[in-house]
């Protein structure tokens, strides 16, 4: 069971490296498509702002580890099998270049796995109080790109309304300033919600493995790995927020690149006002969600911000082609990687697991 729990630390670990060059990449994509911050510095950017932000609160990470699942079903291969197929799942999208939902996958992975190892629906929660999929999943996944459209159409519509007599140098001047604070901002919404995530998953993690009798052997120094209980009130530790933080940091700065050429270069041609409205409005619902404990997703709210910023100087201005197959990636993200979750499972009991 020790070896078990370390197979699934080092995967849930490889989750969040990849969740960094995977979707920390949103958080940047903008500023760097403007060239108002080169690559370099806006990876330093944003692994600092993203640091900040995952210190800043843990709500989300307590929705994911007991606020889907029931967690008196779920063991080790549970957490491991959802890892897997949401791992596999993020590297097919960013070899593509398609901005999908980390967060999507993860749930998705784990409610399969749960699915697989209780052998029935029973083992997902839907709505229990203010937690379950419905409120914290699937309405925030429906309404948040919408939001994230329409709210960034009206930024822009009233940043074009005051800048109408303004010169376009000058517009490009002092919102290529204001880019830096906005993206800052963007960076700090994204780890308050991202870099969570993995959080919860090892905290269920490390409750499964307490639960199990997999820290018994350990001598009492290794005390911090056991976590007795998992609820509303259960605290993350500090070394596991910060862990996750810097494991982020580190995908970011490996292989951002191909969604930041598709979310900054192919999706719309951005100006750094577009950059600052589109940032803003992402990090205004990225922030709200947080402080509420719900996962969103970060990928979809930039996107779509992205999309509503465009569209306000011309619809055609989106080339909707690339739209289309973002789209595509963001329907099927939920049900593929549940499959891939619930046949791991099948698979590490197949093996012995």
């Amino acid at each position: 069971m020790l070896t078990l729990f370390i197979c699934v630390f080092i995967a849930a670990l490889a989750f969040e490296f990849i969740n960094g060059f995977h979707d920390t990449a949103n958080a940047i994509a903008t500023v760097v498509s403007t060239k108002v911050l080169t690559p370099r510095q806006a990876i330093l950017l944003a692994a600092s702002t993203n640091l900040i932000g995952a210190l800043m609160g843990t709500a989300v990470a307590k929705t994911v580890s007991g606020g889907f699942v029931d967690a008196s079903i779920v063991t080790l291969p549970t957490v491991l099998a959802a890892l897997i197929g949401a791992i596999v799942w993020n590297l097919l999208t960013w070899w593509l270049g398609l901005p999908s939902s980390s967060s999507h996958a993860l749930v998705g992975g784990l409610c399969g796995a749960a699915i697989a190892t209780s052998g029935g629906w029973s083992a997902l929660i839907w709505h229990e109080g203010s937690n379950g999929l419905w409120p914290k999943l699937i309405k925030p996944m429906v309404l948040s790109p919408l939001i994230g459209f329409f709210l960034g159409g009206l930024i822009m519509w009233m940043l074009m309304a005051l800048l109408k007599k303004s010169r376009p140098s000058t517009v490009n001047k002092i919102f290529g300033r204001l880019q830096i604070a906005s993206a800052a901002f963007m960076g700090f919404s994204h780890g308050g919600n991202d870099a969570q995530k993995t959080m919860g998953i090892l905290a269920l993690a490390m409750f499964t493995a307490t639960s199990s009798g997999a820290f018994e052997s350990l001598p009492d120094s290794y005390g911090f790995l056991k976590m007795h209980t998992l609820g509303k009130e259960s605290p993350i530790p500090i070394w596991l927020v910060i862990l996750c933080a810097i494991t982020m940091f580190a995908g970011t700065a490996a292989g951002g690149w191909r969604i930041i050429k598709t979310m900054g270069h192919k999706m719309v041609k951005l100006m750094p006002v577009h950059g600052f409205a589109a940032e803003t409005t992402a990090a205004i619902i990225i922030e709200t969600a947080s402080k509420l404990g719900i996962p969103l997703s970060t990928t979809h709210v930039i996107s779509t911000s992205i999309m509503g910023v465009g569209a306000t100087h011309r619809f055609s201005a989106v080339k909707w082609g690339i739209v289309g197959r973002i789209l595509w990636a963001w329907v099927l993200t939920l049900p593929i990687t549940g499959i891939l979750g619930y046949w791991m499972v099948k698979l590490l009991h197949a093996v012995g697991f």
